[in-house]
């Protein structure tokens, strides 16, 4: 990916660690994000990748270090709050309702934007009905742009793997968040769905102008889309740069994408 201007830092991660026990998960991480860009997390199983988007994001707190978001310092980030300002999440681990359709699992990722009270929203009455309406639109939008219309009313249950990663990003999408974070969203995926997926990445910073943070282990693809990469390596932080400074460096190449790479 040619190097872009970015924006300003919207989050910045200082000396960050996270124990568990005794078990030390991440060891003074250090990495700012930037307004639009794509920002990926690389390294090996274990690693603490996924332990550093749930501390972007609320799940776990760390015991040392600070988050900034826009401009405020917060010594942890809720779950609530995170999601209040912004931030939205897709899993390792597919997270849908297996028994809903395509539809009604992205107008999940509605909920924090309707006002009507839970009497009003169950009667469908007045301005709730009116706001579902609205609520719809958005959510129809979100399906024609990630390509599933055939599939609106299929129970995601009944959906192939790749499939049911991309509705899970729609309805991550649905919540409209100025930053993405995404757990190894091309995992188990062929090469056609991946390339599917990288396209459907770049189209969201680009159309929507969406901040994304990305765990992804598929290097071709992180070379690709990024504008900068953090590489950790079990709970330390072993680089950060542009792909180019990434791939060249040695300590990098030696604990992760290996000489013979």
């Amino acid at each position: 990916m040619n190097e872009r201007n970015l924006g300003d830092v919207i989050l910045d991660l200082k000396g960050i660690s996270l124990s568990f026990g005794a078990m030390r998960v991440l060891n003074n991480i250090s990495f700012d994000v930037r307004q639009g860009e794509i920002r990926s997390i690389i390294g090996p199983n274990g690693a603490g990748k996924s332990s550093m988007l749930n501390v972007i994001n609320g799940v776990y707190h760390p015991q040392e270090g600070e988050i900034t978001f826009r401009g405020k310092v917060r010594k942890e980030m809720k779950v609530h709050e995170a999601a209040g300002f912004g931030i939205a999440r897709t899993f390792q681990n597919i997270a849908l309702f297996k028994g809903m359709s395509t539809l009604d699992n992205i107008m999940t990722g509605r909920n924090l934007k309707m006002k009507s009270s839970m009497l009003a929203q169950a009667i469908y009455w007045g301005k709730a009905q009116k706001e579902e309406i609205q609520h719809r639109k958005k959510v129809e939008e979100i399906i024609d742009f990630l390509e599933i219309q055939a599939i609106r009313k299929t129970p995601v249950g009944r959906l192939p793997y790749g499939m049911q990663k991309r509705v899970e990003l729609g309805r991550a999408l649905a919540a409209e968040p100025e930053i993405l974070l995404l757990d190894e969203p091309m995992a188990g995926m062929n090469v056609e769905e991946k390339e599917d997926m990288s396209r459907f990445v770049l189209d969201i910073n680009d159309e929507f102008g969406t901040t994304i943070v990305l765990i992804e282990h598929d290097m071709g693809v992180v070379m690709d889309i990024s504008d900068r990469v953090v590489v950790l390596d079990y709970g330390r932080q072993l680089a950060d740069g542009t792909p180019d400074v990434v791939r060249s460096n040695q300590d990098v190449i030696d604990a992760y994408l290996g000489v013979s790479h």
